[in-house]
């Protein structure tokens, strides 16, 4: 957990574009504070001239008017600083959301890999609404607060030295209870917002597979799922409010101290002679202002270790490395043949040290269509996920068109690079959205001649509203031959010269598959193909197949070659046909 004053500082320079905002509303927070320090001075004048018998309806008026017009400033002031300044909160939370979803996109495969995405959501949904009243009212309590410390102390102490040393006695105890309790809340206020992130992932892995759960009558055990995480979060909701409760109630009992110190104190001190009824009276309303702002500011402590937990969870996004940029002097990959090489490669994730590929050189020359086949785990995905930049290469290197692709543009490399995959993602929105992501800024005629290639015209015509009929979330109102075959349209707009295929017609049955292979065949014609084959009787026309297993690429050649060998993959066909 980061120190307060470090995660701060860090946190300023988010204020940098709204400086003169801020430095406003603190002008603003200065003037209503101004006011209610002003009035104990009436008071005390009113009363000492009425004890003094020297009172007039002149001083009442005069006195009256320049409260009316402090009160005029002070809800001018106010309003500024209720609409104008939570606006600026509302900025700054907006930037900051803007700045984590950025860095988001720039994590690569493996942050993923390990962190659920309704943890991502908690953060970047309910921790940064926690950021906006901290933003806002932070600079704004913490400047009121010293404002009416410092000119309180002052008052009082030229009203009465020894009565402003015993109420002021009472201050360290306080503060060390606030400091004590500092560390419970936000442990417990960062436990709780992650305890949300668990729910949000829980609720969302529980609607996604809502189909799973009703075919297997399972309602009630992901209710019991849920629950669980709800209880939690209640706990942890009800230590953090005992906390608050334990802190609330030990500064009661400062509080009263002061007051008690200021009624015994001063009673003996009017009867000594040392305090006048006047002084006395504005003494009592100068400790009232101190003691409410020093109340205002312990109510701010729940508020500032939420907005706190909030910024301290963002630079935990904010801080996890981006393993894969470009480099310095990176360039685009342009006039794309789709020679591809690999170089001694060797792969292992960084988390476990697992070893994927070792030492592996092979070369593709433009056009040419590769099908890789092996046992699960053989690392056949992993390779393919090398040639985009998913992951880096843990050592040698990968080529295309002779090029490091490490010394190229991520944004060049995979725009040259397309891919079909088992599990088709499509996005909420329509048909036409959903084609037309190949290509952000393409026609709707050129969307159509795309899924005309894709043989998906047809089938979306027949749709309620056609190209602008809603796919639902994921695509969940088509079936999986047509999101294939939209998936098939998003890649013939995008026209890339190098193709990945990974197991893209595994989960389709026979008459889906037949029209998406069709489909796939007239994508792949001219184009550098890389085909991940769970069915290898569609990859028998294939000009290599590169067997993989977990010794490395032990078999290369053209299906009749491979089968005249009679090695690994000869023996991986007779098997597949027999069943």
């Amino acid at each position: 957990m980061q120190p307060s004053p470090n995660l701060f500082r860090r946190f300023l320079p988010y204020y940098q574009k709204y400086w003169k905002t801020v430095i406003f509303d603190l002008l603003c927070a200065s003037l209503t504070t101004l006011t209610e320090l002003a009035l104990p001075l009436i008071v005390r004048t009113l009363t000492a001239e009425a004890t003094a018998g020297q009172l007039t309806s002149s001083l009442i008026l005069r006195l009256g008017l320049t409260y009316v017009v402090l009160r005029l400033i002070d809800i001018a002031a106010n309003y500024y600083m209720q609409y104008v300044g939570h606006v600026m909160g509302s900025h700054l939370e907006t930037d900051m959301r803007t700045d984590l979803f950025h860095h988001l996109q720039q994590l690569s495969f493996s942050y993923y890999s390990h962190t659920k995405v309704g943890q991502i959501m908690s953060r970047i949904t309910s921790d940064l609404f926690e950021v906006t009243e901290f933003c806002h009212h932070c600079p704004e309590e913490f400047f009121i607060a010293g404002i009416k410390i410092i000119v309180g102390f002052v008052m009082l102490i030229r009203m009465n030295i020894l009565l402003t040393l015993l109420m002021f006695a009472v201050l360290p105890g306080m503060i060390f209870f606030a400091y004590r309790y500092n560390h419970k809340f936000r442990a417990a206020f960062k436990e709780r917002n992650k305890q949300v992130g668990e729910i949000n992932a829980q609720v969302e892995d529980s609607l996604l597979g809502i189909r799973v759960v009703k075919s297997f009558a399972n309602e009630r055990l992901e209710e019991e799922k849920f629950d669980k995480g709800n209880q939690r979060f209640l706990e942890l909701k009800s230590i953090s409010y005992r906390y608050m409760a334990e802190f609330g109630s030990s500064n009661r009992v400062f509080d009263g101290l002061m007051y008690i110190i200021v009624v015994l104190a001063g009673g003996f001190l009017m009867l000594s002679g040392s305090l006048t009824v006047a002084d006395f009276t504005a003494y009592l309303l100068y400790a009232n202002v101190l003691l409410a702002s020093i109340r205002r500011i312990v109510e701010f402590i729940e508020q500032f270790q939420r907005g706190m937990t909030g910024i301290e969870r963002f630079y935990e996004v904010m801080d996890a490395p981006v393993e894969i940029r470009d480099e310095p002097n990176a360039v685009p990959l342009k006039d794309v043949r789709g020679a591809v090489d690999f170089d001694n490669v060797s792969f292992h994730y960084t988390d476990d040290g697992t070893q994927v590929l070792s030492h592996l050189n092979l070369s593709v020359q433009p056009g040419q269509s590769i099908a890789l086949v092996g046992p699960s785990g053989a690392g056949k995905t992993t390779l393919c996920n090398l040639i985009p930049r998913f992951y880096d290469v843990s050592g040698g290197r990968i080529l295309i068109d002779g090029q490091d692709i490490r010394h190229l543009t991520q944004a060049s490399l995979r725009a040259a690079i397309g891919m079909v995959q088992q599990d088709v993602y499509l996005f909420s929105g329509s048909v036409l959205d959903n084609i037309l992501y190949g290509k952000p800024g393409a026609s709707r005629e050129e969307a159509m001649e795309a899924a005309k290639l894709a043989g998906a015209h047809e089938f979306i015509c027949a749709l309620p509203k056609g190209y602008d009929t809603y796919v639902g979330e994921r695509g969940v109102r088509l079936s999986g031959g047509q999101k294939q075959r939209i998936s098939i349209a998003r890649l013939f707009l995008k026209n890339p010269p190098i193709l990945i295929l990974d197991e893209a017609t595994s989960a389709l049955d026979n008459e889906s598959e037949r029209l998406v292979q069709q489909s796939l065949d007239k994508l792949a014609h001219g184009r550098t193909t890389f085909t991940i084959a769970h069915r290898l009787t569609t990859i028998r026309n294939a000009d290599v197949i590169w067997v993989l297993t977990d010794k490395g690429v032990e078999e290369t050649g053209t299906h009749a070659e491979l089968m005249a060998k009679g090695g690994i993959y000869a023996g991986l066909y007779q098997m597949y046909t027999a069943g």
